[in-house]
Parts: structure tokens; sequence; C-alpha cells
């Protein structure tokens, strides 16, 4: 599909795009870098830094540069973000489009501070993005946005797929109303067939999750290049000339995606993201200034204090363990996405515990026998190599992780993963009950103290 004259700002012509990526045109090598972002939620304690990483990589590319974003820039958990209406977040996205073009995948947390979604695309248009999606606007019957593109960059052309997650509850509640959501795979079989040369590099932009995007592989063309997302995943899979890749989550790292022409297959490279690193000094000013304006004292107060800074799947387990010693269970569970980054070493304030914490939550309790829990235990902790064809997506970290010779095992988690069951355990036919008076971050941060 050929770009609207309101795109025009973002897909720059060949020679634009190179001196973009300070390229001259004669110099270039030959095919396209394509930078790719997903899932950032606002992550300011590493946003400034990510920025000055892909300047740097800019900088000193030897060919165009494009930079795809597979959706969620903001996180509603933030509570800066809500409050300066995500003014750092707006100048991360301008200061990117004023770096190389940039096409954007509407994934479910882009109404987070406005649940209209035609304001986030107009607004990202008017910085000069390319705004791509296949959620339909109930009150229009109208797309918000194309779902495909194509994009020139002086010795290829690209052509670019994008489509979202149907999991309606996990956008903002006033937003759902207004979305109708094609279910992931079936609009995909309808679509990309069409959308997607056989001839030519593909690209196609997901952020519906693994477990749709496993069946959406197969009918891509070989040597497409399939960007996953929502599910705060790492991986690179690789199938044939096909690359699927997710690019982690919070400004950890970005992939960069190296596409020398039609019929090959992208190099893959992901580049992690320093948290004291380097920073982008304008983008760090704005940060500061939010921060500044919007923490209040409740907000700076100090709930914790950790020996070493801890990763998100440290701060998962111990979590998991903190659950299931609380409350008397054999074995605790946490998902993956109820956490947003990891907690920095010393002082935890509360803001910063909120961002690895996302959210509240009651604790849930249940009773399952041996053969029940090996089950689940083969689902979880899939932060390691773990095959595509073995991920839920989405999973549960699980503390500890061997048992003994018991025939029946309590186990416990939080609200979220026990009303999600299926998703997380399997299983529909686990029988929680609410252990009264006992809140999720509050037990973690006792946890904490005691450490």
């Amino acid at each position: 599909m050929m770009l609207k004259r309101r795109a025009a700002l973002a897909l720059l012509s060949s020679t634009a795009l190179l001196s973009l990526a300070g390229i001259p045109a004669q110099a270039a090598d030959p095919g396209v870098d394509l930078i790719i972002l997903s899932d950032l939620h606002s992550a300011y304690e590493r946003m400034a830094e990510l920025l000055q990483a892909v300047q740097a990589r800019i900088s000193a590319a030897k060919r165009p540069q494009v930079i795809l974003f597979n959706g969620d820039l903001f996180e509603s958990g933030n509570v800066v973000t809500t409050r300066s209406g995500g003014e750092a977040d707006w100048a991360f996205l301008g200061a990117l489009a004023k770096l190389a073009p940039v096409v954007f995948n509407i994934g479910n947390h882009e109404p987070d501070l406005d649940n209209d979604l035609a304001h986030f695309v107009e607004r990202a248009r008017g910085v000069g993005v390319t705004v791509l999606t296949n959620i339909i606007d109930k009150r229009s019957g109208k797309p918000y946005a194309d779902a495909g593109t194509t994009l020139s960059t002086g010795s290829v052309t690209l052509t670019i797929a994008a489509l979202g997650t149907n999991a309606l509850g996990t956008y903002p509640k006033p937003t759902r109303e207004m979305l109708d959501i094609p279910q992931p795979v079936e609009w995909a079989r309808a679509n990309l067939p069409s959308m997607l040369k056989s001839d030519g590099i593909n690209i196609v932009m997901s952020h519906a999750g693994v477990v749709p995007d496993r069946d959406i592989l197969p009918m891509l063309p070989d040597g497409t290049l399939m960007i996953g997302g929502h599910d705060h995943l790492t991986l690179v899979h690789e199938q044939g000339k096909t690359r699927y890749v997710h690019t982690g989550s919070w400004a950890s790292l970005f992939t960069v995606a190296t596409l020398a022409g039609p019929g090959e297959a992208a190099k893959i490279e992901q580049i992690a993201v320093e948290r004291d690193g380097s920073a982008a000094p304008d983008l760090k000013a704005v940060i500061a200034t939010v921060l500044a304006k919007h923490l209040t004292d409740e907000d700076r107060s100090v709930v914790a204090h950790t020996v070493k800074a801890q990763t998100l799947g440290e701060t998962a387990r111990f979590t998991a363990s903190a659950i299931a010693a609380k409350v008397g269970a054999d074995i605790g569970f946490i998902g993956h996405t109820s956490f947003g980054t990891g907690l920095p070493k010393g002082d935890v304030t509360r803001f910063d515990y909120n961002a690895a914490v996302r959210f509240e939550g009651k604790i849930m309790k249940a009773e399952v026998d041996a053969s029940v829990l090996a089950d689940i235990l083969k689902r979880c902790n899939q932060d390691g190599n773990v095959a595509l064809s073995a991920r839920t997506g989405d999973f549960l970290y699980a503390v500890p992780d061997k048992t003994g010779d018991k025939k029946t095992y309590v186990i416990a988690c939080n609200d979220w993963s026990a009303i999600n069951r299926k998703a997380y355990f399997g299983r529909e036919d686990l029988a929680f009950t609410e252990v009264p008076d006992l809140k999720l971050k509050a037990l973690v941060a006792e946890a904490l103290s005691k450490t």
C-alpha cells in the first residue's frame, strides 16, 4: 500500500534518508539497517541512554537507517508520565524522527494517556512519524491508520505490514469500547498474501504476541523479517531465511537488523543499553525536569534497600519466593510482564519500585497434586534459551523450581495469574482462594526490608 500524503514527512526520499544518516549517497553500502525498538513503557531510567545509543549507531552507519517502533511507548503506571502528559516520551519520539524515518506500530499502551487512539495517531504524524495499525475505530468503522506501507531507501524498497494485539483487557478500559481489533491469525491469513511481495523485502511488525505470531510465521514469504512485541521477550528465531525477533522491553536493549537486499536473510545484532551509560543530554534534561516537577514526597520516599542491582528475572524470582514464604506455600509464581525493569542498587524509592513491580494485586492459593505441578513447572521460567514451539508468550516465574516427594503441594501467586490461569498455568481446573488482607506490593517491600 502506497503512503498517503500526510505520511510523507516520515518516509523521505532515498537521498534525504542517506543525508539523515550522515552518509553521502555515492558512498553508502547496499541495503538498509533497521533499528528496532519495542515496549518502551516510559522507561525514564534508560530512555535518554537508549536515545544516545541509537544516535551513536546512526552516526556511525555505513548504509541508510530506518527506525521501527513496535508499540507501547507509554506506561500509565509511571505517575510522571501521566502527570506530564508524556512530555519526555513525546520528546524521545520527536528526537527519533529527526534521526531517521520512523515507522510506528500501535500497541495496547498508546491510549494510556489519552484514551482516544486517533489523537495519538494525529500527534505522532505531527512529529514526522508514520503510524501503522490494523485496529479499527468502532465510531467510524475505519482503521485508525493504514496497516501497511512501502518505503524506498535508495538501493532497496521495504514492504511493511503491521498488526496489533486483540487482548482487549490489556488496553485502558475507556478505550475498549472504541476498538474493533481483528483476530491476528485470521487477519494475517486474509491480508498478508496481498500485502507482502514474493520477490521483495518484507517486514511484519506484530504487537500480537508470540502465540499468534507462531501461527503467522508459516504464512510469510521466505526471507521476511517479523518483529514481535507485547510479551517483553528477547529472542531471535531462524526459519529458513526468515527471521523473527523480539527486542525486550523497558529500554533494556535495541535490535539492529541489516538487510542486504531481496531474498537475503536479515543479519541480527542486539545491543544492551546500560542504566547509567552515556545519555542524550537534551532528553536527559527533559526527563530531569519532569521528574523534579511531578514527583511528590511520597513518590520519592524510600520503600526498600538493595545490596546490589537486580535484573528483571532476579526481581521476579525474589517476588515469587517472597509470595511463597509469606503464605506458607511450597512454590510461588508471578507473571513475567508483572515487572517492568529490575530493582536498582541502594535505596529504592516508591517511583523506582513501581517501575519494577508494575501492578498491585491480591494473593491467591491453591492445592495441586504432584503430577499437575510437574506439568505447570514445564511452562515456567522462559527467560532462558527456550524453543519458539515451547513459548507461551507471557510466562510465570516459579521459585523454587525443584520439588520433593510430596503427593500434594500448595502453590501461591498474584490474582492476575490466577484469573488468567489458562494462559499462565495451562489449565482451568485450579481452585484458587484468596489470602485475606494481603497485597502484592506491600508483601514484596516487606521481604526486601529483611534482606
